[in-house]
C-alpha cells in the first residue's frame, strides 16, 4: 500500500529536506507541502493524506490547532508531530487532539520513514521519553479536576476492557496484552475497539493519555 504523505513546516528547508529524504521512499507518496496549519487544512481536502507531519510551531494557524482540526473529521488523517521536543505540555496536548505519535526533527531520517509507516499501519509513535513524561504528568494532575475525569470515563469500562486499557497505558503491543492477560490477539483488538467507543476516543495514545491521567500505572500487572 502506497502511503499518501503531506509535509506541514514554515520552514522551506527543512520541508525540502523531508521531501527529499521521504520521498526516497518506495512506499510514501508525498502528495503536498504546506507552511502553515491553515494551509495543511486546504491541502488535507484537496489531497485526503493517510499521514500528515505536523510542525509545532507555525505562523497563521499552529500544528496544534491544526491537529485538532484535522482529528475532528470524519475522514481524518493521522498526524505525526514533528517537534524540536522530546515532550513538554504542547507535546501532551497534541496526543490529546489525537495525533498518533510524535518524531524529532533530528530524529535519523530512516526512522522517520519508519515513524510514518508504523502510523500509517495504526500503531502509534511513542518514545521512552515521551512514556516516561507521560508518567510524571500523570503525578503532578493527581490533585487536578483531571484526574477526577479520567477516573470517572475508565468506570465505564468492563473489567477486561480495563485491564486492556491499563496495558495499552504502559505501551503494551496487542501480543503482549494477550500473552499477559491469556487472551487471544483477535479478542484483545476486539477490547481496544470497544474501549474506543465507548470513551469517545480515535487512537491507543487518548487510551494511554486517559489511563496516566486516572493514575492507573501504579496498579499492578495482572
Amino acid at each position: 500500500m502506497t502511503i499518501r504523505l503531506l509535509i506541514v513546516d514554515d520552514d522551506p528547508l527543512v520541508r525540502a529536506g523531508l521531501t527529499f529524504m521521504l520521498g526516497g521512499a518506495d512506499d510514501i507518496d508525498i502528495v503536498g507541502e504546506a507552511a502553515n496549519g491553515s494551509e495543511a487544512a486546504a491541502m488535507t481536502d484537496l489531497h485526503h493524506p493517510d499521514v500528515v507531519l505536523m510542525d509545532i510551531r507555525m505562523p497563521v494557524m499552529d500544528g496544534l490547532a491544526a491537529t485538532e482540526v484535522l482529528r475532528r473529521r470524519p475522514d481524518a488523517p493521522e498526524v505525526v508531530v514533528l517537534t524540536t521536543f522530546h515532550a513538554d505540555e504542547q507535546v501532551l496536548r497534541a496526543l490529546r487532539a489525537g495525533a498518533a505519535g510524535f518524531v524529532l526533527k533530528d530524529t535519523p531520517p530512516a526512522q522517520i520513514v519508519e515513524s510514518v509507516r508504523r502510523v500509517a499501519a495504526g500503531d502509534p509513535v511513542l518514545s521512552p521519553a515521551v512514556t516516561r513524561r507521560l508518567m510524571t504528568h500523570a503525578a503532578e494532575v493527581s490533585a487536578d479536576p483531571r484526574r477526577h475525569t479520567a477516573t470517572r470515563r475508565i468506570g465505564q469500562l468492563a473489567g477486561r476492557e480495563r485491564e486492556v486499557a491499563v496495558a495499552v497505558g504502559r505501551g503494551q503491543s496487542n501480543a503482549e496484552i494477550a500473552a499477559a492477560l491469556y487472551m487471544s490477539v483477535p479478542t484483545v483488538k476486539t477490547h481496544v475497539s470497544r474501549v474506543l467507543a465507548k470513551l469517545g476516543l480515535n487512537n491507543r495514545v487518548q487510551i494511554a493519555l486517559l489511563v496516566h491521567d486516572a493514575g492507573l500505572l501504579d496498579e499492578e500487572p495482572t
